[in-house]
Formats: structure tokens, sequence, C-alpha cells
């Protein structure tokens, strides 16, 4: 973590305006507390408050009611932003839209004439599309809630919705949230089910901050993403697909990436996916440029014939 970003970090976690001990936020940062001192001091002579208390026992807390100065930016860091808000003004995060848009034009406002030049050229050059179509919203407050509660190790609790459709109240202990495809997941230890969950954002309402803290558990796994995917793979789908094609399996896993598992079969390899629509591994094998021979499903056999006879009655 270069030292910019770990003094966005630190500011971060001390405007939540709760007190900090000192060996807990250096061990959050991964610094030590001698490194820890100098960033306060860094905040300070930016124009943050920060009080301190002094001792084995001492720690750091932002004071409250002040007025913040924003950090200064580079011009390469002012364009980031502005680039991330256009971004942003096309999520599948409900409200978000005009939050960008809102936020993009105050960001504009304090640009130099130079950088706003950079920033029409970037805007009257790019075609950008919105969410992909039925891609799942996620309520904007359900997001930052949750946000806030891993960030600062708060239970949280909410209902939820699951796949058959069956509501259900949870408290969770909030890891990690993940942005994986078109959806959005919350990792948490769900303390009713003693056990580790992925809850996906869009299924989630009501989302409550209890004030409660929890020292973080171990995650069986190596991170969040590879735990929510690792839930996916087990998630039963309706097409179990596996299709042998005549092209070396690193060749074929790079086009797959995490959707699928390719395995290498003599001079070829095999792809298996579970999926709910066909579309993907049709796109898949349709893009590899290779021979193949699907397997299973018979309905992907179908669909294959029926994408085959279409193309040969336009190219007669």
């Amino acid at each position: 973590m270069s030292t910019s970003e770990r003094m966005l970090r630190l500011l971060s976690l001390l405007q939540t305006h709760r007190y900090w001990p000192g060996p807990e936020l250096a061990d959050r940062l991964e610094v030590s507390a001698r490194t820890l001192r100098r960033d306060v001091e860094r905040l300070r002579d930016l124009g943050y408050t920060v009080d301190a208390v002094r001792g084995a026992a001492g720690g750091y807390q932002l004071r409250a009611g002040g007025s913040l100065p924003p950090l200064l930016l580079e011009d390469e860091e002012a364009v980031a932003i502005a680039v991330g808000l256009r971004t942003a003004a096309a999520s599948a995060v409900a409200g978000t839209d005009d939050w960008s848009v809102q936020a993009l034009s105050k960001v504009l406002s304090l640009m130099p004439p130079r950088l706003r030049r950079q920033m029409d050229a970037i805007a009257s050059q790019t075609d950008a599309p919105g969410p992909w179509e039925g891609s799942p919203v996620v309520d904007a407050t359900v997001l930052t809630t949750l946000a806030q509660a891993c960030r600062d190790s708060e239970l949280v609790r909410f209902d939820y919705t699951a796949r058959e459709g069956e509501v259900t109240h949870r408290r969770v202990e909030p890891l990690r949230l993940v942005s994986l495809g078109r959806r959005w997941y919350l990792v948490a230890w769900d303390r009713d089910r003693t056990d580790w969950r992925s809850f996906r954002l869009d299924r989630i309402s009501d989302a409550e901050p209890t004030g409660q803290r929890f020292r973080a558990r171990d995650l069986p796994a190596d991170d969040a993403l590879a735990f929510v995917q690792q839930g996916i793979r087990r998630m039963p789908q309706r097409h179990a697909v596996r299709v042998r094609l005549a092209m070396p399996a690193d060749e074929l896993a790079h086009r797959v990436g995490r959707w699928g598992t390719v395995t290498a079969d003599g001079a070829g390899c095999v792809l298996e996916m579970n999926v709910d629509d066909l579309d993907w591994p049709l796109m898949v094998i349709a893009s590899s440029g290779a021979e193949f021979v699907v397997e299973s499903p018979p309905e992907l056999v179908e669909k294959v014939a029926e994408v085959t006879a279409r193309f040969s009655r336009a190219s007669a």
C-alpha cells in the first residue's frame, strides 16, 4: 500500500468518529506505531484535527463537528475521479446515476480549464452502455450500510429473500463486499446458522447496523472473492455443460475465466460449466475457433443446431 493510499485509508477509518486504540489502528493499516504517528501528523498538517491519547492504552479520534478540508489531488488523480464518476453514472446501483452526475459536476467545477478540456474530450469521444439488461438492481442504502459495517467490524441485521422466495431475518458479522459479473455479494458469518454465507445484495432489505463490534473470524477460503466463486460453483443450476474442444486447455481457460472449469484432455481439453442460461457457453464455444463436441446437456446440442441453421440460411 502506497503512502497516499494509506493516508486515505487512515482518514476513512478516523471519519467513523469512533475512538481507535493505537495498536488496533496500526494493525488495520499494517504499519508500525511509529509510521502511524507520522501519518497522523501528516493529516494534521493538512488541517484535520486528530485528538490523541498517549500511553499504552492510547489511541486516536478525529474531532467531531469541525469542517474537513479536502485532500489536494494531482492532475491525474482528479481526471481519474471524474472518469470513475462518469462510469458510476451507468451502474446498476439504484440512485447512483443521479449522485454521480451531481458529484461529477462539483469535481468539474473545481478543475482548472486544462483538465476540464481533457474531460470534455473524454466525454465527447466515448460511448458507454448502461447497466446490462436484466441486471439485478442493488439498493444504494443497503450497499453503503454494509460497506461501513464491513469497514468497522460491526454486527448488522437485515431481511433476506432466498432464491425460492422465502424471507428470513439475518444477524451477521460482515467481512467483505464482492462485485462479481452483474451482481454484488456480501460475505459474512451468520450468527444464527453459525457458518459462513454469501448473500446477494439485491435480495437484502432493511439493512441496519447494531452498534455491536466483533473480532473478525478466519474465512475458509483464500479471500472473499474465492469464497463467493466456490459457492456459485456448488449452487445447483439448470444446465450442467460439458464440451470437448480441440484446443489447448490454457488458451480456453483464458477465455472462460472464473465462469467455468477447463481441464486438459490429450491434445485438447474439456470445458465444464454450471449455468442457468446457455447463451454464455454457446458464445465461448463459438469464439474458441476450435472443433468441438457437446457432451451435455441435450438443450445445448439443440441450441448449437438452431444457431448453425440460422447462420447457414444467412450465408446462402
